[in-house]
């Protein structure tokens, strides 16, 4: 017999309070400009959570949201940047997991370690890592690899989160790491 919504929401951890909608018209994102050199777009977005599980993996047991993110850059119809994918609590881990499609050619497994109770946690994968791991499409691998993704997420209320990502790029004809920062704050609508 499927789990009801309510009963899916206990197991949660601390992904419970994200179920839902929310907005936030704040956003920054810090990105490469077409000269290569740092282009600063302020936006607004909305990301939609639905509570699912269990998933059985043998002796694991998870429970996630299905996610959808959309942004637009303020004053424009068109999204600039889409995602999908599924936040995962791993209660027996005590670890939060974060898998998304980003419709550039790009897939990321981030992770890390939480408590049921945690507010805050931070997320990581990087490139080659067989546990937390990167992919992207060959031109975005010769041109703008990215080798790291961060993540920070603090929920600050029942109706009010934060976030701050850096996806850190390997550039082609840049020696120095560029770190394509975003964030935004999201209060639920829905």
């Amino acid at each position: 017999m499927p789990l009801s919504e309510t009963a899916i929401l206990a197991k949660l951890g601390p992904l419970a309070s994200l179920a839902g909608c929310w907005e936030g018209a704040h956003g920054i994102d810090e990105a490469p400009a077409a000269d290569r050199g740092l282009m600063t777009t302020p936006f607004r977005s909305r990301a939609v959570f639905v509570p699912m599980g269990p998933v059985d993996n043998h002796e694991q047991v998870l429970f996630g949201l299905r996610y959808s993110t959309t942004a637009w850059r303020l004053g424009e119809a068109d999204p600039f940047h889409e995602e999908l994918g599924y936040w995962l609590w791993d209660p027996a881990a005590g670890q939060v997991m974060r898998c998304f499609v980003i419709p550039r050619g790009v897939s990321v497994l981030a992770g890390g370690p939480a408590t049921a109770a945690d507010r805050r946690f931070a997320l990581q994968a990087d490139v080659g890592s067989e546990i937390f791991g990167i992919a992207s499409n060959p031109v975005l691998d010769a041109e703008f690899k990215t080798v790291r993704y961060e993540l920070e997420l603090v929920i600050e209320g029942e109706g009010r989160f934060r976030y701050a990502e850096d996806t850190q790029l390997r550039m082609k004809g840049r020696p120095e790491i560029f770190h394509h920062r975003d964030s935004n704050r999201l209060t639920r609508v829905g």
